[in-house]
């Protein structure tokens, strides 16, 4: 079993690149945190495998987190406090793992990395 990290997060809302960067890394903090502590060192010992990838809007993202959440899987939501670039609230990118590839990779598959 080979753990990873998956960062959904909200191509509609055309972030800045270094706000989108740090709600990427709210995310993966996130989600950690959550995790199972013997997961989160195989992980860790792992070299920390994480993906992000991109959706179109909330109710996309929404749609990804109850996927994961039916599939048992550690999700987190970030809602962004809204100092800078949004209003308070927005959500803007949803974590979900550390945990097995394969039971994250058939919530995420077929979603685009974030380039």
């Amino acid at each position: 079993m080979s753990p990873k990290q998956v960062i959904v997060v909200r191509d509609d809302l055309k972030l800045s690149r270094g706000k989108l960067a740090v709600q990427v890394a709210h995310a993966a903090i996130i989600g950690y945190l959550k995790s199972d502590p013997g997961l989160r060192k195989k992980w860790l010992d792992e070299g920390q495998k994480k993906v992000v990838l991109k959706v179109g809007s909330l109710e996309e993202l929404m749609g990804i987190k109850y996927k994961a959440e039916r599939e048992n899987l550690v999700v987190g939501i970030v809602q962004d406090a809204g100092l800078t670039e949004i209003p308070p609230g927005t959500v803007t990118a949803v974590v979900i793992g550390p945990d097995e590839e394969k039971r994250i990779d058939k919530v995420t598959g077929n979603l685009p990395l974030l380039k």
